[in-house]
């Protein structure tokens, strides 16, 4: 995968532009367990252990009888991290997959998301025979300055073409600050 010349004046203008440097807005990390009461509250307890923040639960929206799941039953639990404990985490997430990321998880404005099988592949987590082995999901929003015109409530606008994040900026803004190698 080259970088085009028209791509490397963007990196370079980005290096001079304050508005152009990319930043990690979220971190949302999301453990789908099925019907199981028990094996939800144990999730409950890896995401607390692993986060520090209180996850919140996820009900079907569906009644799927194959799966056994009725509508509104609760079966996943999500939580969200934002600011420099998002980066933190991050890090420590990047560990669990050996640094390494395909980049068909990228999406074309930049976003990316991997899985991680094992909760206990994570650095400073242990493995808790209660709990037992569960696996997640990890999606990253990044952003740059002047994407708050976008969820704003009052007058919010589009975001210009040029300021979004292309596919082939995350990559690099990942490669770099978080030394991830890109398959």
């Amino acid at each position: 995968m080259s970088i085009s010349q028209e791509e490397v004046k963007q990196i370079e203008q980005s290096k001079q532009n304050p508005m152009k440097n990319i930043k990690i807005l979220s971190v949302v990390i999301n453990m789908s367990v099925g019907p199981s009461e028990d094996r939800l509250n144990r999730a409950i307890a890896v995401l607390t252990k692993l986060t520090g923040q209180k996850p919140s639960i996820r009900r079907a929206k569906k009644t799927i009888k194959e799966f056994k799941i009725r509508k509104n039953e609760p079966i996943a639990c999500i939580v969200t991290i934002r600011g420099k404990k998002a980066e933190d985490l991050i890090n420590r997430l990047f560990e669990a997959v050996n640094r390494k990321l395909k980049s068909a998880s990228f999406t074309s404005y930049g976003n990316f998301s991997f899985g991680i099988k094992e909760y206990i592949d994570i650095p400073g987590m242990s493995y808790d025979p209660s709990i037992g082995i569960l696996g997640m999901d990890v999606a990253v929003n990044l952003g740059r300055p002047g994407y708050r015109v976008k969820y704003r409530k009052r007058r919010s606008s589009k975001i210009g073409k040029n300021h979004l994040i292309t596919k082939e900026e995350a990559i690099e803004f990942i490669r770099n600050k978080f030394n991830v190698v890109i398959e």
